[in-house]
């Protein structure tokens, strides 16, 4: 364990999947595949709604942000996985964890406040059809993206100073596969109860409120689609929505659970676990969500297809 004069902790050790000596080779290609295909995934959706023309509503501006925000989310954690199951080498600078821990609830949070900027955009579409250009016009847009984004900041800003400031000595060892907030705090010094309580509201304030808007815009939306007079236009309104609702579903479902409990709680077996599927596992379900349930983006994938086939084959 790295120390400094004062036997403060320099630095930390990410334990990861090291209990699972046989298998890091496996690991390695797997997560190198999951990887790269979130990435891919991902720069798709975000070249497909910048190049076709019909997909420049404010719906699809918020998912190329959502598509960039996924590559940046999963970029934070799986290139260092990979360094680790490749070298062996599991130790990370003070800093270093620091900078991840930052960056990762940079881009959690911006993530939470868009979805919800998202299910406003859904709600306005429905609930206020013939206002939605005035709702929805590009500086209203922009300004809920930079709210995101500041919000985003401010939180990773937060925590991330306020855990830090905390001491660490020892031990040093971080049972997870990156510097989530639980593991890290676990390894304070002394009695964190109220520096846990902070921390938890805080993760409330940031999860809940926009998870508690989120759900307000669809009660509405409910009501809106349940009279509907045809049942095609039900549907319709429906499809529109189903895909955002997955997502908020598959992201609030883990983040409500890791984040707003007492350190106490924390499963160094289990936890990990639940943290893969929402740092790893939600950002390459999401283009697969967006592409396979949207019929637009199926759309503009085909025409894109048939652009680049016309110029193979020499087609004007």
């Amino acid at each position: 364990m790295s120390t400094n004069t004062s036997g403060v902790v320099t630095d930390f050790i990410l334990v990861g999947f090291s209990h699972l000596p046989g298998f890091q080779g496996l690991l390695f290609a797997l997560f190198l595949t999951i990887y790269l295909l979130t990435v891919a995934g991902n720069l798709l959706i975000v070249a497909l709604v910048s190049v076709d023309a019909k997909l420049h509503s404010p719906m699809y501006f918020f998912l190329r942000i959502l598509s960039a925000l996924e590559i940046c989310y999963t970029t934070v954690t799986v290139p260092l996985v990979l360094h680790h199951l490749r070298t062996g080498r599991r130790r990370i600078p003070r800093v270093g964890c620091a900078l991840q821990m930052f960056f990762f609830l940079l881009f959690g949070a911006t993530e939470c406040c868009l979805l919800a900027a998202m299910a406003y955009d859904r709600y306005a579409a429905i609930c206020a059809p013939l206002r939605y250009p005035l709702l929805l016009n590009r500086r209203v847009c922009l300004q809920l993206a930079a709210g995101a984004w500041t919000c985003g900041a401010l939180v990773g800003l937060g925590h991330t100073s306020f855990i830090f400031s905390l001491t660490f000595c020892g031990p040093n060892a971080i049972p997870h596969f990156f510097c989530e907030i639980q593991p890290v705090l676990q390894l304070v010094c002394g009695d964190t109860s109220l520096n846990e309580l902070q921390i938890i509201l805080a993760a409330a304030l940031i999860i809940l409120c926009p998870f508690g808007l989120i759900l307000v815009s669809y009660g509405k939306i409910l009501a809106t689609i349940v009279r509907i007079p045809s049942a095609a236009g039900r549907r319709k309104a429906f499809s529109t929505c189903s895909s955002h609702l997955l997502v908020v579903s598959l992201f609030y479902g883990t983040a409500i659970f890791i984040y707003i409990r007492p350190k106490a709680s924390y499963d160094p077996t289990t936890d990990p676990l639940l943290s893969l599927f929402y740092a790893v596992v939600t950002p390459i379900l999401n283009p697969v969500i967006y592409s396979l349930r949207n019929a637009d983006v199926k759309a503009a994938l085909k025409r894109t297809l048939r652009k680049m086939s016309s110029r193979d084959l020499g087609h004007p």
